[in-house]
């Protein structure tokens, strides 16, 4: 009974894995391989004290490898089941990544606003909101995309991230070390089906002032 179990485990593993990976790649966004909670510590790549457990791609070649073919897709989940999902950013959407309670609050005023706020996920105590990607000469007026820059550090706009170029986020449903996954508060299709990316700027401009409100509550 509990290797049955065990079977059904695994099976619903692959296809909410495989399948989210699918989904992503008929939108047209590459996904790879991602590094999974391990069984006796927190990820189960080989660097022990990993710094960025079940949260970063399982090879250093990710951005070379991120892919949107149905084939490829299928034969890294059948080998690696339980392999979270990675969603590699700059290419057709960047992320703009803030505190959980800093995105109720943003959430709340572009609602008012009638601001677009595009798909939005959650993971644990982060809200990522996705938006359309900017061009590499855009990017030097804010900051490093690289994952090791600290932008927690701008006074202006604390505790606000920004993925583009050369970095990556978790994909639903990549499960997490708290137990927990990440999850779609708003989807990438909208009613009618439709992937919109908003206006990176607008959602930046109101995503700093939650951000810089919450940090100072």
């Amino acid at each position: 009974m509990a290797d049955v179990l065990y079977r059904r485990k695994r099976r619903r593993t692959t296809d909410s894995m495989m399948e989210s990976a699918l989904s992503y790649a008929e939108l047209g966004w590459p996904v790879v391989r991602g590094a999974a909670p391990g069984q006796d510590r927190s990820c189960n790549c080989d660097r022990v004290g990993c710094p960025d457990p079940a949260a970063h791609p399982t090879t250093a070649a990710w951005g070379v490898e991120a892919s949107t073919d149905s084939a490829t897709i299928r034969r890294w989940w059948t080998a690696d089941p339980n392999a979270n999902v990675v969603l590699p950013t700059g290419r057709v959407f960047d992320v703009l990544d803030v505190p959980r309670e800093a995105g109720v609050m943003a959430l709340a005023r572009m609602g008012r606003r009638g601001v677009p706020a595009g798909p939005v996920a959650a993971l644990d105590s982060r809200h990522l909101f996705f938006v359309a990607t900017r061009s590499p000469m855009d990017e030097d007026e804010w900051w490093s995309c690289h994952l090791d820059c600290v932008p927690e550090a701008v006074e202006e706009m604390p505790g606000l991230r920004w993925h583009c170029r050369d970095s990556f986020v978790l994909g639903a449903p990549s499960v997490l070390t708290s137990g927990g996954r990440v999850t779609w508060i708003r989807t990438p299709r909208d009613s009618e089906g439709s992937v919109v990316l908003p206006d990176p700027i607008a959602v930046l401009d109101i995503l700093a002032d939650a951000s810089e409100e919450f940090s100072g509550a």
